[in-house]
């Protein structure tokens, strides 16, 4: 192709094209790249219909140069059959002199010159492309973010669902109001962590599944907090939620001179009571964890202090822990929820008696 040359006014428009795919890479995070080879697919697949629907348009981006040209190339012939592949000598060489003949010659043109419904075509597959790239975008995002915490914006709350609408990143999701802290009231403008608990793809686009009631919430806020669990020092073994109200997590260290349990909570409770405040309150049981049964529940019914703990059956994994009468209802806890926590972290149906013997038998 001979060697092109531009006006003014189109160097500007250029110029301005470049700019705005740069804007737009920095807006909504897309690459320049892949929005530029949208348009030029979107160019070329309606530019199709200015000629035949023959695939014989293309278009040449120079990034270093900031150019982008669109061209037709036709066979140069003595006798045009089809004016639509095809161009006689005569009509080559006064495009370009050099024009060879049984050659080829690449015609630029002019885009804005395209038909008003080829241009709109061209302008509807780049929205679709756009939207190609913000829904791959959002999925590869958030997939390689699956099982972590991330902050978010919280935009509005819709009124009637009372689901939460966030902003993380270029991205918004939805945070749903069964998965959000009882009695936490969230405010427009709030920044908040939440957990992903999982991505999935569908046909309306990528689902981002949110939660603030997860366990794996709590686990990833200590990793955080506490540098012993980010470098594998410290192990949680298992975590049991009933969010808003209180948590349970079982902690071990392979190391005997570490303390896990002091390590969670921090030095006079900053660490746990950083987390704490992030869950708006939510007490935390830390325990130790045991490979014996018979402590590991005798732990995870801390606060109350039990006698004995005895194995009742191994599969189901039943066991019968007995507690001075005055610790009864610590045991249980308020509406079972104690006993029922230490149950879940455990692995064991926990069935409470008092030391005597009398209740319950």
């Amino acid at each position: 192709m001979a060697k092109t040359r531009f006006t003014a006014k189109e160097k500007k428009e250029m110029k301005e094209f470049f700019d705005a795919l740069r804007q737009m890479e920095s807006e909504k995070g897309i690459p320049k790249e892949y929005i530029l080879d949208k348009i030029s697919d979107a160019i070329t697949v309606a530019a199709r219909k200015d000629y035949g629907g023959n695939d014989i348009v293309t278009c040449v981006v120079d990034w270093e140069k900031e150019i982008f040209t669109v061209v037709a190339r036709k066979e140069i012939v003595d006798v045009v059959e089809n004016p639509f592949t095809q161009i006689s000598k005569e009509d080559a060489t006064a495009i370009d002199p050099k024009a060879v003949a049984n050659g080829f010659i690449d015609i630029r043109l002019d885009p804005k010159k395209f038909g008003r419904i080829v241009a709109q075509n061209s302008k509807n597959n780049f929205r679709q492309g756009v939207r190609d790239a913000e829904r791959d975008q959002v999925l590869q995002e958030f997939q390689s973010k699956t099982r972590e915490i991330v902050s978010a914006k919280v935009e509005r709350i819709d009124p009637k669902t009372g689901n939460a609408i966030l902003t993380i990143g270029h991205s918004e999701a939805v945070l749903p109001k069964l998965e959000q802290v009882p009695d936490e009231v969230l405010h427009e403008g709030d920044i908040i962590k939440v957990y992903v608990v999982d991505v999935k793809e569908t046909e309306k686009g990528p689902r981002i599944m949110l939660s603030r009631t997860h366990p794996g919430l709590v686990k990833r806020l200590f990793e955080m907090e506490v540098p012993e669990i980010f470098d594998g020092t410290i192990e949680i073994k298992s975590i049991s939620r009933q969010a808003g109200s209180r948590t349970k997590m079982a902690v071990w260290s392979e190391n005997p001179d570490v303390d896990a349990i002091g390590a969670c909570i921090g030095q006079k409770g900053i660490r746990v009571n950083k987390i704490v405040e992030e869950l708006a309150g939510e007490k935390i049981d830390i325990v130790k964890y045991s490979d014996d049964p018979v402590a590991f529940v005798s732990e995870a019914l801390s606060p109350a202090k039990v006698v004995s703990v005895e194995i009742e059956s191994e599969d189901p994994k039943v066991c019968k822990a007995r507690v001075p009468e005055s610790q009864l209802s610590l045991a249980i806890g308020n509406k079972g929820q104690n006993v029922r926590l230490a149950a879940k972290l455990t692995g064991w149906k926990i069935d409470i008696h008092p030391e005597s013997g009398f209740f319950g038998e």
